[in-house]
């Protein structure tokens, strides 16, 4: 039995966000934006340092790879351990990947204390996720299925059933439904179809790869 760890679903970010915290005068405000590569987050990280060039820091995180194969982040000048980290474990805690998070704080003249400071750069963050449209990715097939008129009501109430929703159909003078099919439901999802339409229907299979829910 293989282990399918290396099949987790995860999260990406369609769209960036944008959230503003208050602690005590200071103001931490978070950017989050999509990074599929290392240039991409430090091209994104630099453009907030210009943006916020005169803001006292501009501390981030970024994880990348879907098993997080690639994580760093900065305090940029904060207290060791009470920026960067405490961002990144936000990060790490949501599920989301190839994701980059900047906060910029301006400092409000009140010392936070290192507690302090840990957690508004973590409420930061999570108001920055909070604000961002977030998707899942999972691990699956793009499965075609290929069935005649009286087949396919059947066909639609076993994808009904396992909620996997029909992509595109085509009613020729066969039935062409096209479908992503997780990637641990794939064989009971054909032997149901194959099943219920007594082998009538026609399905093939794509190799497998992460799509978006």
């Amino acid at each position: 039995m293989e282990s399918n760890h290396e099949h987790e679903p995860y999260k990406i970010i369609e769209y960036g966000g944008m959230a503003e915290i208050e602690e005590k005068k200071s103001r931490f405000i978070a950017h989050v934006a999509a990074a599929d590569s290392e240039e991409e987050a430090i091209a994104f990280i630099e453009s907030r340092k210009k943006q916020f060039w005169d803001a006292r820091h501009n501390c981030y995180a970024y994880v990348l790879g879907e098993q997080a194969q690639t994580v760093r982040f900065s305090d940029d000048g904060e207290p060791g351990g009470t920026a960067g980290r405490p961002i990144l474990e936000v990060l790490m805690g949501s599920g989301i990947r190839n994701i980059v998070v900047v906060v910029t704080r301006y400092f409000g003249g009140t010392l936070l204390g290192t507690g302090g400071l840990v957690r508004a750069y973590t409420k930061a963050a999570q108001a920055g996720i909070a604000a961002s449209d977030v998707r899942t990715m999972r691990y699956g097939y793009e499965m075609t299925i290929v069935t005649d008129y009286n087949g396919i009501g059947k066909v639609q109430y076993i994808l009904g059933q396992r909620g996997i929703a029909i992509e595109e159909a085509d009613y020729a003078e066969q039935v062409s439904v096209r479908v992503k099919v997780p990637y641990e439901e794939k064989d009971a999802a054909a032997r149901e179809i194959t099943e219920v339409t007594a082998g009538r229907a026609g399905i093939t299979v794509s190799e497998p790869e992460y799509y978006k829910v």
